[in-house]
């Protein structure tokens, strides 16, 4: 089925007439998109998600899970627990994948994975704790690509990481680590004095 339809065919799959529809839009309850030449589209994925549920349902449901250290393994046990119940309780057969690495890391081999999987169809459900455990920045080019693809994407806790200031300086360091290679590079004593100074901060923060 198709996810962007024109008016006449979204007032036939939701039984309302066209005209109670404009009225919609006019309210502002209703709001289409519009192609390049002023056409209204529907998308019947978010306003009949029932209507993609079952070409959803025939593709894997993935769950994902990551930590930015070593010494996070037992948060990491934790979000697959919550991953493995909360599949469970909805009645998903699913696959977990997880990760140990930075949120600033793209090629960490779990995520290339789930990014392969949903690019070559094969995803029908993407199902996460946070967000950031995804990636620190560029979790909504992932949901994007999701959208395009027709992938529906749950985050079970909409709410803070409860690990996001520890994964949050693990990331700073490792911004760090990058520039200190460059900047060391260029026998700064400047540089290197300024980047010891933001390295100290960090590790205190921590303590």
């Amino acid at each position: 089925m198709k996810r962007l339809v024109p008016i006449s065919e979204a007032s036939e799959l939701l039984g309302v007439s066209v005209t109670t529809l404009r009225r919609w839009e006019a309210e502002g309850r209703l709001i289409p998109e519009h192609t390049s030449g002023k056409h209204r589209r529907y998308d019947m994925l978010k306003l009949k998600p029932e209507l993609f549920r079952a070409s959803s349902d025939s593709c894997k449901t993935l769950a994902y899970a990551r930590v930015s250290s070593q010494d996070q393994q037992d948060d990491l046990e934790r979000q697959k627990q919550v991953l493995e119940l909360y599949c469970a309780q909805q009645g998903w057969t699913f696959e977990l994948i997880s990760d140990l690495g930075s949120g600033m890391n793209y090629y960490k081999k779990g995520l290339k994975r789930l990014l392969n999987e949903i690019l070559a169809g094969n995803v029908g459900r993407l199902v996460i704790t946070h967000k950031d455990r995804l990636l620190r920045f560029g979790a909504e080019l992932v949901f994007s690509i999701c959208e395009a693809k027709q992938v529906e994407v749950v985050i079970v806790n909409k709410g803070e990481d409860t690990t996001f200031e520890e994964d949050l300086a693990t990331d700073v360091q490792e911004i760090i680590t990058v520039f200190s290679a460059r900047l060391y590079g260029s026998r700064s004593r400047k540089n290197k004095k300024l980047l010891d100074g933001v390295k100290k901060a960090v590790e205190d923060s921590q303590a």
